[in-house]
């Protein structure tokens, strides 16, 4: 049984393939379905797949460090899709140059994600908190 339906991708104009692969197996071998939606995916490609396949989750991905500027408004653009309660992960290299996490963390959950997380995070840690935040 799927532990929950997982919406992956690298947000922009992002081409980096090799981490979103590594999640996507990482995921997958914990017991996520994964629809994996590849490189240079738009807000609205991850907006309708999460429609598509009644997602739980958004796992938005970025290491060419404009991810902030890709991120702008998309929980807007959820709720206006009606997927209101839908969890919200962002993480990478997912802003330009070096600024303090603390800093990063605060501005992505303004924009309306549940979860950030830096540079040299482990597929495990967002695996164990998607368990956590898919069982309340």
């Amino acid at each position: 049984m799927s532990k929950g339906k997982l919406i992956l991708g690298v947000i922009g104009a992002d081409v980096h393939a090799v981490g979103n692969k590594i999640l996507f197996h990482a995921f997958t071998d914990a017991g996520f379905d994964v629809t994996n939606l590849g490189v240079m995916v738009s807000q609205e490609e991850f907006i309708a797949a999460a429609i598509e396949t009644d997602a739980d989750a958004i796992i938005v991905s970025s290491l060419y460090g404009h991810g902030e500027l890709d991120c702008r408004g998309m929980r807007d653009k959820c709720i206006e899709s009606g997927l209101d309660g839908i969890l919200m992960y962002v993480g990478g290299n997912i802003v330009v140059g070096k600024q303090p996490f603390e800093d990063v963390e605060k501005r992505f959950k303004a924009m309306g994600f549940d979860r950030v997380f830096p540079p040299g995070s482990t597929p495990e840690d967002a695996i164990e908190s998607l368990t956590d935040d898919l069982a309340k």
